[in-house]
């Protein structure tokens, strides 16, 4: 039996089921689109009345197809009604963003923090710039806002939004979702979803949902910064595993009895890669390195400094490794590296690139294609946007729940848990 809420449900995903398929095949028409999702033709023409009024979808110019009989009109993702918010909750700042339905930035902040370790004007700061950009009257005047997605750099637990442990930030058990709340009490975004995930992982998800490009599934997002993370997409969902570690490459280990690493092994990707193992292998150990001990370090190795050209290129090698590792484990087509790394250049970069050949050319296999990310400084504030249009147009998939046996997908009959049901 089923009841009135499982219908609601239903109905709902219908509807995404349509956004979703005109996010890959923009143009067509209502009788294409209902023999595409399995639907039929009188259903799809009342959920797509439903989302051109909401602001979902648009409609284009007749096609001419020669036909008799009326003229198909093609459907495409309306970019100018709806809005979404991201935002990144870096290491020394928080950069906020405002995004159409198909990731064009319409909005942006950036918001140095005053006191890094003071977690709650932190967040504090960032929602702040968040209601700024969603206040009436502003930037996105006349635009409905669907949700909010935050990306964090740390171990977080997606289901509840707490940070259990920040590295780079020293901070430990934050409830960032809980403090956010506060934050939007009695605004526009109070009740809006909220959306909260590791930062690699919402890259990972800006170049799934926005760089609009086909045949990138399963790919990989490589963040390197002051230490190692990766977001796995595989089949269109976010991988993030029993616990939500999946990704945490960090701690693969690639040099057995290597330097130490933070975690209290030896030889991780961590300790081999990250920006801070490399400024501790230039100028010794220094703690916590800051902004200045980076730029110094970005400096030396674009004016070829032996020390630090002779550090960049050892870490580039090990990134050759690191890349090898994720290509047998994951056989990605794609592999976007991202992060501050990126401005270590080429001399980062190629020596890693060249490993992975050698790897590839001993299999007489090719190599996964390896890129930069499309979205720049960007790329994890627009990721946090990417995630809110992922899961509002996965609604049968539950952030967080799944890998803890509580999915909505288990829950539902196999047709329904594929995304697409009959509803009439």
């Amino acid at each position: 039996m089923i009841v009135a809420g499982d219908q609601q449900l239903l109905k709902q995903i219908n509807r995404m089921a349509l956004v979703r398929q005109l996010c890959g095949a923009p143009g067509l028409s209502r009788a294409a689109l209902a023999e595409a999702v399995g639907l039929t033709k009188s259903t799809v023409s009342l959920l797509v009345r439903e989302l051109l009024d909401e602001g979902w979808l648009m409609e284009s110019e007749l096609l001419a197809t020669g036909a008799l009989g009326r003229r198909a009109t093609p459907l495409h993702i309306d970019g100018t009604r709806l809005a979404l918010l991201g935002a990144d909750l870096g290491i020394g700042a928080a950069r906020v963003v405002a995004t159409d339905l198909l990731g064009n930035v319409l909005a942006e902040r950036a918001i140095p923090y005053t006191d890094a370790a003071d977690t709650a004007a932190c967040i504090g700061l960032m929602a702040a710039a968040l209601l700024e950009l969603a206040r009436a009257g502003g930037e996105l005047d006349g635009r409905t806002v669907l949700g909010v997605g935050i990306g964090l750099h740390g171990v977080v637990d997606d289901a509840t939004g707490v940070l259990h442990y920040a590295p780079h930030l020293g901070w430990r058990n934050v409830d960032v979702a809980a403090q956010l709340r506060a934050g939007f009490a009695g605004s526009a975004l109070a009740e809006l979803p909220l959306f909260i995930q590791n930062e690699a992982n919402v890259a990972a998800l800006a170049e799934l949902e926005f760089s609009g490009q086909a045949g990138t599934d399963p790919l990989i997002y490589l963040s390197i910064g002051y230490g190692v993370g990766a977001g796995i997409i595989v089949n269109g969902r976010l991988l993030t595993g029993l616990y939500g570690f999946a990704g945490e490459v960090g701690h693969t280990i690639l040099q057995q009895g290597g330097p130490p690493c933070s975690c209290g092994r030896r030889g991780c990707a961590d300790a081999l890669i990250g920006l801070q193992a490399l400024m501790d292998e230039v100028y010794g150990k220094l703690g916590t390195a800051g902004p200045e001990q980076l730029e110094r370090l970005f400096a030396q190795s674009e004016a070829g400094e032996p020390d630090a050209v002779r550090a960049v290129q050892a870490a580039g090698r090990n990134l050759g490794v690191l890349l090898n590792n994720l290509w047998v484990a994951f056989d990605p087509m794609c592999i976007v590296i991202g992060g501050a790394a990126l401005r270590l250049g080429e001399r980062f970069i190629a020596p890693g690139r060249q490993v992975l050949q050698d790897c590839a050319s001993a299999t007489l296999l090719p190599a996964p294609t390896i890129r930069t990310p499309h979205f720049g400084v960007n790329a994890i504030a627009i990721g946090g946007a990417a995630m809110v249009r992922h899961y509002l147009m996965r609604p049968f998939v539950g952030q967080g729940t799944a890998r803890r046996g509580h999915s909505k997908v288990a829950e539902l009959p196999p047709a329904l848990a594929a995304g697409i049901w009959a509803w009439s």
